[in-house]
């Protein structure tokens, strides 16, 4: 029997998963994250998955990303060292706005920090929302 490898964690806590297409990827990625960090990204991927039927996944750039069924991807999050980033790729014209700007106009974020809770909600709102948007190829 062969010892898992430990998967290399990069700045901000961030899991380095070789990118690829499907669940697969996506859920080594959640199992990588850190501490309180992996229970936000089951969370989140409970989420996704329960409001899109079919939904997307893959990992690019070490990052899990999400895509309508027959359109682009439409959310990515990312570990950073106190939050977990999550990306909407047309946030801005999400209503209400997830809070956090962009230098990229359209792109808006929403930061989960540690016993913070989650307005799930709203989150699926969002979801929802951002999925209906035409998406970015990628």
């Amino acid at each position: 029997m062969t010892a898992k490898k430990p998967v290399k964690l990069l700045s901000g806590g961030n899991p380095q998963i070789a990118k690829g297409d499907g669940d697969a990827p996506v859920q080594a990625y959640i199992e990588a994250m850190p501490g309180w960090k992996r229970d936000v990204g089951r969370a989140l991927d409970a989420l996704i998955s329960g409001a899109i039927p079919g939904v997307r996944k893959a990992v690019k750039w070490n990052s899990p990303f999400y895509g309508a069924p027959e359109g682009g991807w439409f959310l990515s999050y990312h570990c950073m060292t106190k939050y977990v980033k999550v990306g909407f790729f047309k946030g801005a014209a999400l209503e209400p706005m997830p809070p956090v700007e962009s230098k990229q106009k359209d792109v808006r974020y929403f930061h989960i920090h540690e016993n913070e809770p989650l307005n799930k909600a709203q989150f699926k709102k969002w979801v929802k929302q951002a999925a209906a948007q035409p998406g970015w190829m990628a």
